[in-house]
């Protein structure tokens, strides 16, 4: 399997001239009948080699991490985000492999996060306070997230970065306000509009999503989309409650409609995914309601399977059509249609 970023070695290498990789291109878009733009390629496995080194790398550093607590707390995760940063050097750096890179990632993050939240928690100035151990937890992780993609770039490390500075700065309000939970919810919105609008900067900036950056937006918009999706529905009312209303649920599909749009003018389809548990949800009150109680999931199910087959079967021309309504400026800003 080869990748974009496999092309553009190439051709930077002179294996390939640049209008040979463009015409290869074009003919693998003809093939699949849709333009590579619309296929939202992200490297994830080149063989399963990746899979069996990621199983492998896995294992160790569980194992590590769980030996290494039982020494002292924070020292099994310190000790594993070291080997994972070790292992990098070997498997990111010089075999380019995409799963082990993306596990070897996360359990980096994930352990000078745990490991700093772990010594946080033991000082005597922090002992007790659960937020202020997160904040210096999800701090020490936002900078380790820009040090490991200073050395290995890996696309996903953008998007973690995201996400542990936006677990910073609301665990800091926590520690500001311990009355904070209330607005909870819209400083969670907030954060994934802001992290939204970060992945529609680096879209903008591969518009036919040919390099690396193109997968640094697909990461950060599947970060920005449950963090916009789970407040917003939940301050509809459609999360912790037994029953939902026929006007909450309608207006839950109608919500879900605008952000099907949404999806179409970035051609992104993480926001789709992201609500489709609510819809789902929201439609099948929407059946109960019409008084279909027991096959409401069924017919639910049917209905936005079937909806969201067609909309990826007709997902070109309708973009086209969609995107056709918007000004010129904006349309030279998006992926191109």
């Amino acid at each position: 399997m080869y990748t974009e970023q496999d092309l553009d070695a190439a051709v930077a290498a002179g294996v390939l001239s640049a209008d040979a990789a463009a015409s290869f291109r074009r003919f693998v878009a003809g093939t699949r009948a849709a333009p590579a733009v619309d296929e939202e390629h992200f490297r994830l496995i080149s063989g399963f080699n990746d899979i069996f080194v990621s199983i492998a790398i896995l294992l160790l550093l569980l194992s590590l991490s769980s030996l290494g607590e039982t020494l002292s707390g924070g020292f099994g995760h310190a000790a594993a985000a070291a080997v994972s940063w070790g292992l990098a050097e070997y498997f990111t750096r010089r075999r380019r492999m995409a799963l082990p890179s993306i596990v070897l990632l996360l359990s980096f993050v994930g352990g000078v996060f745990t490991s700093a939240m772990t010594i946080a928690a033991a000082a005597p100035a922090i002992a007790g306070a659960t937020a202020g151990s997160v904040a210096i937890g999800a701090g020490s992780a936002a900078l380790a997230a820009y040090l490991h993609w200073q050395r290995f770039r890996v696309p996903i490390t953008i998007a973690a970065g995201a996400a542990a500075l936006a677990a910073t700065i609301l665990a800091g309000l926590f520690v500001a306000d311990p009355n904070f939970e209330t607005w909870l919810n819209p400083a969670l919105l907030a954060a994934g509009l802001l992290v939204f609008l970060l992945a529609m900067r680096w879209d903008m900036s591969d518009r036919e999503r040919l390099t690396r950056r193109s997968d640094v937006a697909f990461w950060l918009h599947l970060v920005a989309a449950p963090l916009i999706i789970h407040p917003l529905f939940t301050m509809l009312g459609l999360v912790g409650r037994a029953g939902v209303g026929v006007d909450r649920a309608a207006l839950a599909v109608a919500i879900y409609l605008v952000l099907a749009l949404v999806a179409l003018v970035i051609d992104r389809r993480a926001v789709l995914v992201s609500a489709l548990a609510y819809v789902l949800y929201a439609t099948s009150a929407l059946f109960r309601a019409a008084g279909s109680l027991t096959q409401s999931f069924a017919l639910t199910a049917l209905c936005i399977g079937t909806a969201l087959l067609l909309l990826s079967a007709l997902w070109q021309p309708t973009r086209r059509l969609v995107v056709s309504q918007l000004s010129t400026r904006l349309r030279t800003r998006l992926p191109a249609a």
